[in-house]
């Protein structure tokens, strides 16, 4: 086995941390080193939990040779073995949840930092987490200025759209991977193990944990514990069916005026479906107000332990911080199970080293998404159905 070392910006509760930990390997032996964070609750979690350091810092901090390098020391950074970095820049400047919001957003070129870090720490392999709407002609400009860096420092890029669902996570969450590596036969990005059929569902995750009430909290856990709601609130959700009912089912009486003259945002207030893939988790989850984010059948928002367990993180992770602090990492978090097939593929292509089939590339991105990212989805989703089964062909 190789002695491969793993380091982790923006890394949050170390959901990318724990998937690659996670990984079934048969060449490569990850050997986590650590992460880099600004947010402290976030830091918290994943030093204790990974018992590795976080260093609070800005990934823009290691552009300074000496915060580079007091970092790497940090981490106990050895420059000849080989490194895989890991750069989930924040992307709720990106998110569709902005789409009308026209100002800037200061966070935005963490993604060309991202690569600019790289470019100086050359690792084997740089792998890139971000939600869609990155590679959409809007924000374009900030992925190609990434990807041009990395390609002047010798590395071959790929990007691709992928269904958390596809890699055993139980919630439908579509993301942006990108991967970029010095050796052109080692740059694969995970293929699904997953089909539709075979989804992991709301069920599988959360259906045996113990119910609780609006404002409950379990004692044999204390991260399954809700939000409080108010009562009338609670009432709404009564009336609401349950297994994925959605206040289109609300009397006229109880329809709240803010809804009335608007005819989206129609998962507000919803159910999450018992047998289905959850929709994609966010740090706001625990509120019904603001997405189908309400239990199945009992009458109220996600627990902290749901939530994780939706985003595939183990039954026993803990999170550090305020209430609010926990949601917050748990929605920004890279689901460990899609992190553990990232570096899955790595192994294989570490090990194999053949160029990626031209069915295997068929899906990448390699130009500016140029229609809304749903309908983009939908026709990636039709696109994969017809190309992913047929990647083995060419193996």
């Amino acid at each position: 086995m190789i002695d491969v070392q793993v380091i982790d910006l923006f890394s949050g509760c170390g959901g990318a941390s724990c998937g690659f930990l996670l990984a079934n390997t048969s060449t490569v032996s990850f050997k986590l080193l650590g992460g880099l964070d600004v947010d402290r609750y976030a830091n918290e979690t994943y030093s204790r939990m990974l018992k590795r350091p976080a260093i609070e810092m800005s990934a823009r901090d290691l552009l300074d040779p000496v915060h580079m390098q007091r970092a790497l020391r940090a981490w106990g950074y050895k420059k000849s073995k080989p490194l895989v970095l890991i750069g989930c820049a924040p992307c709720q400047g990106f998110s569709s949840h902005r789409k009308k919001d026209g100002r800037t957003d200061d966070r935005n070129d963490l993604v060309e930092v991202f690569g600019q870090v790289a470019a100086k720490l050359l690792p084997d392999v740089v792998v890139m987490e971000n939600v869609p709407e990155l590679l959409h002609q809007k924000n374009w400009k900030h992925f190609e200025a990434f990807r041009a860096v990395l390609q002047g420092a010798g590395y071959t890029v790929r990007a691709r759209l992928h269904n958390a669902a596809q890699f055993g996570v139980p919630q439908e969450r579509f993301r942006a991977l990108v991967i970029a590596t010095r050796d052109a036969t080692r740059c694969h990005l995970p293929e699904p193990t997953h089909s539709p059929s075979s989804f992991r569902t709301v069920r599988d995750a959360i259906g045996k944990l113990e119910p609780l009430v609006a404002g409950g909290a379990s004692a044999a856990d204390s991260m399954h514990i809700t939000s409080k709601h108010r009562p009338d609130t609670v009432a709404l959700l009564k009336a609401i069916p349950s297994d994925g009912g959605s206040r289109s089912s609300l009397p006229a009486n109880m329809v709240r005026d803010c809804h009335k003259s608007v005819d989206g945002f129609r998962d507000v207030y919803g159910r999450l479906w018992w047998d289905r893939p959850s929709v994609s988790i966010t740090a706001r989850c625990r509120t019904p107000s603001c997405g189908r984010f309400t239990h199945p059948e009992q009458h109220r928002g996600l627990s902290v332990r749901e939530a994780a367990l939706l985003q595939s993180f183990p039954g026993d992770w803990n999170f550090s911080g305020p209430f609010d602090d926990r949601y917050k990492q748990v929605g920004n978090a890279v689901p460990p199970l899609l992190a553990k097939a990232v570096a899955e593929a790595i192994d294989f292509s570490w090990s194999k080293g053949v160029n990626p089939a031209s069915k295997e590339l068929a899906l990448d991105v390699n130009e500016a998404i140029a229609r809304s990212i749903s309908s983009s989805i939908a026709a990636w989703k039709k696109q994969a159905r017809n190309v992913v089964d047929l990647i083995g062909d060419e193996k």
